[in-house]
């Protein structure tokens, strides 16, 4: 889900829709509004495709954009720390590139803590999950030659899907909810847009 998307898609159109709300409302209201979500938010491991997490993606961004956690015009929950990469409240995103992204900020996107900074009790089972989905989220990836190498790549593609639904599904199930021990919320990724893994086809 991209926050500025270009608007290449009527999905792209839609998001874009769905952020006119936030972006019509003044800085105060933004702010008090995020820090209000933040509080529904706490003490959980999210879908990523949760419309709560999805309404406060598109507003975090606006608010990123007009740096409303500079202007101090809400307090977040206490149990938030503050972010080092953009002084927004500590809310981190858990994805399938954990072990190369570390886990992603909420407000800038960029990376909030690097996968050497994870709490060393959680870095042997993340990278065991890492790992065993790193070769099944690659089989989309495949180019011509190792599709021919296979024989029949539909159903090579359709076991990934399956694997991948698994494996998502380990993440928020297993490993998600043991951050909430360190950080107030955490979210996690649902979906593989490249093995066309929705999140409704989680076994969970």
């Amino acid at each position: 889900m991209a926050f500025e998307p270009e608007l290449s898609s009527p999905l792209d159109s839609l998001w874009q829709e769905y952020a006119r709300v936030f972006r019509d409302w003044d800085d105060l209201t933004l702010a008090r509004w995020l820090a209000q979500t933040l509080g529904q938010l706490e003490g959980r491991a999210w879908r990523l495709s949760h419309p709560l997490v999805g309404a406060y993606r598109l507003a975090a961004k606006i608010g990123h954009d007009r740096q409303v956690w500079h202007k101090r015009l809400a307090t977040a929950p206490a149990a938030y720390a503050e972010s080092h990469c953009c002084r927004a409240p500590f809310l981190p995103l858990l994805t399938r590139d954990v072990r190369t992204e570390g886990l992603i900020c909420q407000h800038c996107n960029e990376i909030l803590v690097p996968f050497d900074e994870i709490p060393a009790e959680l870095k042997e089972p993340l990278t065991l999950w890492a790992q065993q989905y790193e070769p099944v989220h690659a089989v989309a990836h495949w180019d011509d030659r190792q599709r021919r190498k296979m024989g029949n790549y539909d159903d090579a593609y359709e076991n990934a899907a399956k694997q991948a639904e698994k494996l998502l599904a380990t993440g928020g199930r297993e490993l998600a909810p043991k951050f909430l021990d360190t950080y107030a919320a955490i979210i996690w990724e649902d979906q593989d847009e490249c093995l066309e893994v929705r999140p409704e086809d989680l076994p969970i």
